[in-house]
């Protein structure tokens, strides 16, 4: 472990070592297993970048533009968080392994921090999909299991080894969602910290919505306890005519719909939103909802192009997928100028 924590592509500060060495040890009382880790996701996970989109500003007309990039996480996105918040919750309840379904980042997620808390780590993915993060989670020490299936399915499969192995089940939609939304709800209380407020509207790219019905639970703790002024509009952007919350939304359903599975195509841009059923899809349809909010499809090509120009004007090396909530303030602001205000788009990061 020692010789991997040193050559690791994640870069972990030698004085994490010791914590490390610690977590691993399991001739050690649980507590000082817990606290070992819990520095490690102090120092690592979380209080991600909140930077000033000038650029995008001018170019859009749009004032005080704020982008949250989540790619300051271990590898690169906010599944980082719940990964860590999970392996944590597994440590203290004694397992010694966990089960996921994944078709590419949440697997890097777990399996690192798998690794790291001591655990065996299992991923389950659909036998179609090709991510290139496999290489990774294999270099991880995790165990890949191919299924039959999309990724609905591999869920599935997932769900039915951990309670068949006994192993902790890291999926979404399941017994851990509060765990999810907690972790979640970290950046709002980030966003808050950098702004003294709630901004008029966080935009954020969604699969199973997960991530905003998080953010949403963030801001209305913060709301309820005083510390904003206001409720921001929640907004979400996903891939064109792929993603149910937002398929729901703009056919004005009263309930979350699942979608066709057959009529989901996946890309190479579009899979890390695409879904016919997304787990958290009532939780984040309701947040888009009560906060007045909105939904947007977004192309392929306009995700590929937004990519770049975060990468030319503002340095910021971002997954395309991710840019779908921020296009989605873009695309409304070109139909309907908003006010003056401060804006918030989540980010994630691209693997190299």
């Amino acid at each position: 472990m020692t010789t991997f924590i040193k050559n690791s592509v994640y870069n972990l500060p030698s004085e994490l070592y010791p914590q490390v060495e610690t977590v691993l040890d399991k001739e050690l009382i649980i507590e000082e297993r817990l606290e070992a880790f819990e520095d490690i996701i102090d120092s690592e996970v979380g209080d991600t970048t909140l930077v000033r989109a000038r650029s995008i500003e001018r170019e859009s007309g749009i004032r005080q533009l704020f982008l949250k990039f989540e790619g300051n996480n271990p590898t690169g996105t906010q599944k980082d968080r719940i990964a860590f918040a999970q392996c944590h919750d597994a440590l203290r309840r004694g397992y010694d392994a966990l089960s996921v379904a994944t078709c590419g980042n949440y697997g890097v997620s777990v399996s690192l921090a798998a690794r790291l808390a001591g655990l065996k780590c299992f991923v389950h993915i659909p036998e179609h999909y090709h991510t290139k993060r496999v290489t990774e989670m294999e270099e991880l020490g995790a165990n890949i299991i191919r299924t039959p299936g999309d990724y609905e399915k591999a869920v599935e499969i997932s769900n039915e080894s951990a309670k068949v192995n006994d192993w902790y089940d890291a999926n979404p939609g399941g017994a851990n969602t509060p765990i999810q939304l907690k972790a979640y709800a970290d950046i709002a209380y980030e966003i808050y910290d950098e702004l003294r407020d709630a901004p008029k509207i966080v935009a954020v790219p969604v699969s199973n919505g997960t991530v905003l019905a998080g953010v949403y639970k963030g801001f209305s703790s913060l709301y309820r306890r005083g510390k904003t002024s206001r409720m921001p509009i929640m907004v979400a952007g996903s891939s064109y005519k792929k993603n149910p919350i937002v398929h729901s939304f703009l056919k004005n359903k009263e309930n979350y719909e699942d979608l066709q599975p057959e009529n989901i195509k996946e890309t190479i841009v579009n899979e890390p939103l695409i879904n016919w059923h997304s787990f958290d899809g009532d939780l984040a349809l309701q947040a888009i909802r009560s906060t007045n909010g909105w939904a947007e499809n977004i192309s392929d090509k306009s995700m590929i192009e937004y990519a770049r120009i975060l990468g030319e004007k503002e340095g910021l090396k971002v997954l395309p997928a991710s840019t779908a909530g921020l296009i989605a303030i873009i695309k409304h602001h070109q139909k309907a100028s908003l006010e003056n205000d401060r804006f918030v788009a989540i980010l994630t990061g691209k693997n190299s």
